[in-house]
């Protein structure tokens, strides 16, 4: 293999295949907890069909494990914290998760949101949880007041399809009926 190769594969960037968006906080940054720096986040669920992005996933967490050991004094902890989960194990009641590996990612950076043909995506209701979408994220370690482990941060967002939004709001079409003259007297 050559260096370049070497290279290539020795990366913490992923570029997921098509994935569900979930908790999509790509237009405004959030926090979940007072005092918490407020930041760009989404879920992702990712089908377990989906192997070669879960072979990704994997790679990069590998290559993110490896640069931590400076972090973790030489070697890699026993109780080492990793984004990628399972769905069916950490959320078996919720028929969302199941067949679906999910992670979180953040930054502090607003993404780049692209749609299918690498237009950029301004209106904030293309982009929502429930939409399908590739997204770019990075792998890095971490060592926080004790807790160490492998962290995901969110790059880029291109959407590739619409998918029932997962807000628990129904659209105002579903509500309601079309009202004649002779209603509003």
């Amino acid at each position: 293999m050559s260096t370049q190769s070497k290279v290539a594969a020795a990366t913490t960037k992923v570029v997921t295949g098509k994935c569900r968006l979930s908790y999509a906080h790509v237009w405004t940054p959030h926090s979940s907890l007072p005092g918490q720096e407020p930041k760009y986040s989404v879920l992702l669920l990712i089908p377990k069909s989906d192997a070669a992005t879960q072979e990704k996933i994997m790679g990069g967490i590998k290559v993110a494990t490896e640069n931590g050991k400076g972090l973790w004094g030489g070697k890699i902890p026993p109780n080492l914290k990793h984004p990628l989960r399972d769905g069916d194990q950490e959320r078996a009641d919720d028929p969302l998760y199941q067949g679906h590996w999910f992670m979180n990612a953040s930054s502090k950076e607003q993404p780049g949101i692209v749609d299918r043909h690498l237009n950029k995506v301004m209106d904030k209701d293309e982009v929502y949880s429930g939409c399908y979408a590739a997204v770019s994220v990075n792998f890095y370690p971490y060592n926080v007041n004790g807790n160490r482990g492998v962290a995901c941060g969110l790059n880029n967002i291109q959407k590739l399809a619409d998918g029932s939004r997962l807000s628990g709001r129904s659209a105002p079409e579903t509500d309601f009926t079309a009202q004649t003259e002779d209603f509003l007297q």
